[in-house]
């Protein structure tokens, strides 16, 4: 907020303002110069109340006339609104949580299971972390998790504090038979869950051309398709039908056997077969050797997923010239009676 002047070059006619003193203290000698020739009167006449106080005339009228400039140069307040407008972002997390998932592994200089390290690293891309991740405020998030089965755990939220509880509460299947991985179930649940957000949103704003700006599947795996109805090539289909775009990250090494040889056993990501599905939809793959280099990837993808900020500002003024209004009115009106009265009449 800025207090400002509308037509600030009134205020120049302020310099006049002193003329008024000579004028009046002239016309104020003009009509008393010839009262006597005798000195006592003079001296008596010098010396009444009304010599005394003939200041007060020209001050009144000059006060006046000045805060009637201030009134016409319309003092008023300058305050701008700033509205900030984003386009709205759909992103459904998808997190493989199957058997291999609990293999063990450095990350950020402790030894802990990939799982443990993906929640971490998911939960600082919804947050930020201060460094390569921003956080990702007022976009719409899910997360869904898979192993045999893929199973929402929160459906698209603004409250991000709630699915961050979501993610750190993620676990592995107690069944044996429920660590399998269904890459391609989990990508089309996350399909139908940004469908059916963005269907209910035309609904609610009774716009049947609104479209979320951009809606998209950030999955990540550490194996190969191996259970499900869907195969990830249809839900690739699926999203390019939808317009949503998949990313995927995919962590290489396979299981290593309970000796701590190294033998790689299970099975690898098909690097090919998830580049293509990411490639049909305009998203991407990443492989990553370590998991220290997830949080580059993320912070990656983080950067594709952005919209620009549109910052609109209007500004409206606040007039504050009634004071100085009614300032002017009241002093010229009681230096008239001034004048008239005591002005007039003390000698």
């Amino acid at each position: 907020m800025n207090a400002e002047f509308a037509y600030p070059w009134v205020l120049w006619f302020a310099a006049v303002l002193p003329l008024i003193w000579v004028i009046e203290l002239i016309g104020d000698r003009r009509r008393h110069g010839v009262a006597s020739s005798v000195p006592t009167r003079l001296k008596a006449a010098g010396s009444s109340v009304r010599m005394k106080v003939r200041w007060v005339g020209p001050l009144l009228l000059s006060a006046g006339l000045l805060a009637g400039l201030f009134a016409l140069a319309r003092p008023r307040e300058a305050i701008t609104d700033s509205k900030s407008q984003q386009d709205a972002i759909a992103i459904e997390l998808v997190v493989d949580r199957s058997g291999s998932m609990d293999e063990q592994a450095n990350f950020e200089g402790t030894r802990t299971t990939r799982l443990e390290a993906v929640k971490k690293v998911v939960e600082e891309f919804v947050l930020g972390d201060g460094d390569q991740l921003k956080g990702r405020p007022g976009d719409l998030l899910g997360l869904i998790v898979f192993g045999s089965y893929a199973d929402t755990m929160m459906p698209l939220t603004q409250s991000h504090d709630v699915l961050v509880d979501a993610i750190r509460r993620v676990e592995l299947p107690r069944q044996e038979s429920e660590r399998s991985t269904a890459i391609g179930d989990a990508l089309v649940l996350a399909c139908a869950r940004l469908k059916a957000s963005e269907d209910s949103m035309r609904i609610d704003l009774d716009d049947q051309d609104f479209e979320i700006k951009s809606k998209a599947i950030i999955l990540l795996t550490d194996g190969e398709n191996r259970a499900g109805d869907y195969s990830p090539n249809q839900a690739a289909h699926l999203a390019a039908d939808w317009g949503i775009t998949i990313y995927i990250v995919g962590i290489r090494g396979g299981v290593r056997n309970q000796f701590g040889f190294g033998m790689r056993m299970g099975q690898e990501v098909n690097e090919g077969r998830m580049a293509a599905v990411a490639e049909h939809t305009g998203g991407g793959f990443w492989g990553v050797d370590s998991l220290d280099d997830l949080s580059e990837v993320y912070a990656t993808i983080d950067e594709l997923e952005r919209t620009e900020v549109q910052i609109s500002e209007t500004t409206r003024y606040e007039e504050q010239y009634h004071p100085f209004a009614v300032a002017c009115l009241g002093l010229l009106g009681f230096g008239y009676l001034w004048r008239l009265g005591v002005g007039g009449e003390i000698v």
